[in-house]
């Protein structure tokens, strides 16, 4: 399994607004979590769109995070910028499985127990206890 880089970033993004309690503007973000603005710009808009933060226009505008950081899970920003988290291709919907055609097929049932997994642990941490253990 491969984090992109925007999803790496969209986790810094987060932590970045997870430790201030003020809203913070997109270049103090993209400056936090050392990105540039345009594509903190970028990840901020999705992040905002699924509800993951919260966005203020105007003079006093910025960026908050739009649920408690004990909800928020490492998870959740990253199925928000990659969509499902999969080991193999075979395991998405729309895909054909070229060993066997009815996804019986045993390297599927592993990669799929081995993706569940993954997710399990990545929705066990949440930003609150990344930010508690860091400090």
């Amino acid at each position: 399994m491969y984090i992109t880089l925007e999803a790496d970033y969209a986790v810094r993004i987060v932590d970045a607004i997870a430790r201030s309690s003020e809203k913070m503007t997109a270049k103090t973000i993209a400056n936090n979590a050392g990105i540039t603005q345009r594509f903190a710009l970028r990840i901020l808009h999705k992040l905002t769109r699924c509800g993951i933060l919260q966005a203020y226009r105007g003079v006093l505008g910025g960026y908050k995070i739009a649920k408690p950081l004990d909800e928020l899970t490492v998870y959740d920003v990253l199925h928000a910028i990659e969509g499902p988290i999969i080991l193999n291709r075979c395991l998405l919907e729309t895909t054909i499985c070229t060993r066997v055609q009815d996804k019986n097929c045993p390297y599927h049932r592993v990669f799929k127990k081995l993706s569940d997994l993954v997710c399990k642990e990545l929705a066990s941490i949440s930003f609150a206890d990344v930010i508690n253990s860091s400090e």
